[in-house]
């Protein structure tokens, strides 16, 4: 970078701004000394993908999404009514790469594959007996398009819905 910047000097292209950077990297963004601003973004919400990198805990993770159990009828699966429409298949950056996301409360359950509008979960390791019905809290993978899929997010302080916030960038992209 310091390099470039050199470079744009010498050719007289003066560089008032020196961006970069992301929520992982963002606690880095002082070990260069160039960045004038830097441009998380997750870090509003948080996601499993920002844990593996230990830029958060699973604690700090602000968004999931609720989704119900809507068949148990093979044995060790359930699936769950929000698929790649809902979650995006942005795969898992951690270690094994696996699954699309983790049910909060219940990690041994493995969001193992997505149909377009629904989820298939392996829950042979799991301790709990999920039912028809179960309404579950799952954070995704990648926050960032897990939003941009939604009309609305729903801000939520323990049962109660406080407030509802419409995502004005959703079908802005061309």
């Amino acid at each position: 970078m310091k390099r470039t910047l050199e470079a744009l000097s010498r050719a007289g292209l003066p560089v008032s701004v020196v961006s970069g950077g992301s929520t992982p990297t963002a606690y880095e963004g002082g070990l260069f000394q160039s960045v004038n601003e830097v441009r998380p973004g997750t870090y509003i919400f948080n996601d499993r993908n920002t844990v593996a990198v230990s830029a958060c805990t699973l604690d700090d993770c602000a968004l999931s999404v609720v989704v119900t159990v809507v068949s148990t009828a093979v044995p060790g699966h359930a699936i769950i009514d929000g698929g790649s429409k809902t979650f995006s298949y942005d795969r898992f950056q951690g270690v094994d790469g696996s699954g699309f996301g983790i049910v909060k409360g219940d990690p041994a359950a493995v969001v193992e594959r997505f149909s377009e509008e629904h989820g298939h979960m392996n829950i042979q390791r799991s301790e709990r007996r999920y039912r028809v019905g179960d309404r579950l809290n799952i954070i995704p993978n990648h926050v960032c398009t897990t939003v941009n899929m939604h009309d609305e997010i729903y801000g939520v302080r323990g049962e109660r819905v406080e407030e509802v916030w419409r995502v004005e960038g959703r079908g802005k992209v061309r």
